[in-house]
């Protein structure tokens, strides 16, 4: 008889599966993508004028075979979406930016954001440059929907990839980013970029503290830092940094930070393990500490997400790959997100 082994990475997957399942919302209707003629990703969704606007990455077949560094992501435009309400028409605003208007940009247009400040709605992505390295670069246009105009350099000390932007109440603007493997995070851990690092810092250090998004208050005109960027330091039950062979709580990429009755959520995605995660703090610099499960794994190997207040109601924006069944050709989604009464996040089934 043959036995097939089962990592312990995947037992402890399914095990906290299991149990977010206990605690999941109900199963609802199946939730239908919003763009079907497109293979789109990474939505980060933002209600601008009283409409609801979506700033995907635009997955494309490139023949490129797939590895840790995430090779076969091998996207080269934007385009926008609009919504009048959750459940309406989605309408194609058509290509917002391209990598061959990019000036700095090589290739691999990855997850991106928006923001809004005075008259300016500013588009920030990542791409790498002429050398392989991840930037950040900005963009902007008089029109949430673009067409966007890239500055001629990335964003002055950017690294990595998927930026997220959030506004506070006292008009304080904030950058997220950072991602390991493909997103070079962990080639920054000294302060200077080192090629030979190529998925995670290696064996031996999984009782360290785990690589931490970065983060920094953008500038008056939203095209720069106005700091060095700073870890974001999420925490365990105890108040101790998690670990990076924590790989069930341990932050990936994809940061998104909201505000919900004074305090702020720290959301990410675990990676390897799938999970869409979050943590809780005071301040959005944090530190945050780790409160659970947003949603279990979803069809494909990615979770890239933002939550938006739409009228009164949060809603999650996420990815899978439904229409394509491949890891690389995904599809944007959109559901309700719901709280307890301590405002914790209930845990969604896919």
């Amino acid at each position: 008889m043959t036995i097939k082994m089962i990592s312990f990475n995947k037992l402890v997957v399914a095990f906290v599966a299991g149990l977010g399942s206990l605690h999941a919302q109900g199963t609802p209707a199946k939730i239908k993508p919003l763009v079907n003629d497109l293979y789109t990703a990474d939505p980060s969704a933002h209600v601008f004028n009283g409409k609801i606007y979506i700033y995907p990455s635009h997955d494309i077949e490139a023949d490129v075979p797939q590895d840790d560094e995430g090779g076969h992501f091998q996207m080269r435009d934007y385009h926008v979406y609009s919504m009048d309400k959750i459940g309406g028409k989605v309408i194609d605003h058509g290509v917002a930016l391209d990598v061959k208007d990019v000036p700095w940009a090589d290739k691999q247009m990855w997850a991106p954001d928006a923001a809004y400040k005075n008259g300016t709605y500013f588009f920030y992505f990542p791409a790498k440059d002429k050398e392989g390295v991840f930037r950040i670069g900005v963009a902007t246009s008089k029109s949430p929907a673009g067409p966007f105009k890239a500055e001629e350099k990335p964003i002055p000390g950017s690294y990595s990839i998927d930026p997220a932007v959030f506004k506070d109440t006292d008009g304080k603007s904030y950058m997220y980013l950072g991602g390991i493997w493909g997103g070079q995070l962990q080639r920054w851990h000294t302060g200077n970029y080192d090629k030979t690092l190529m998925t995670d810092l290696g064996k031996g250090h999984e009782n360290e503290p785990a690589l931490s998004a970065k983060v920094a208050v953008m500038s008056n005109d939203m095209l720069s830092f106005a700091e060095p960027l700073r870890d974001v330091q999420i925490l365990d039950e105890n108040g101790k940094p998690l670990l990076a062979g924590d790989n069930n709580r341990r932050f990936f990429e994809g940061a998104w930070l909201h505000k919900y009755n004074g305090k702020y959520y720290f959301s990410y995605s675990t990676g390897d393990t799938h999970l869409l995660c979050y943590a809780e703090g005071t301040s959005p610099y944090g530190p945050f500490t780790y409160k659970g499960v947003i949603m279990n794994p979803v069809e494909g190997w990615t979770t890239h997400h933002s939550i938006v207040d739409v009228k009164g109601k949060w809603y999650l924006f996420y990815h899978d790959s439904e229409l394509s069944g491949k890891t690389h050709l995904r599809n944007v989604k959109v559901r309700e997100l719901v709280r307890d009464s301590n405002g914790n996040i209930k845990t969604i089934n896919p």
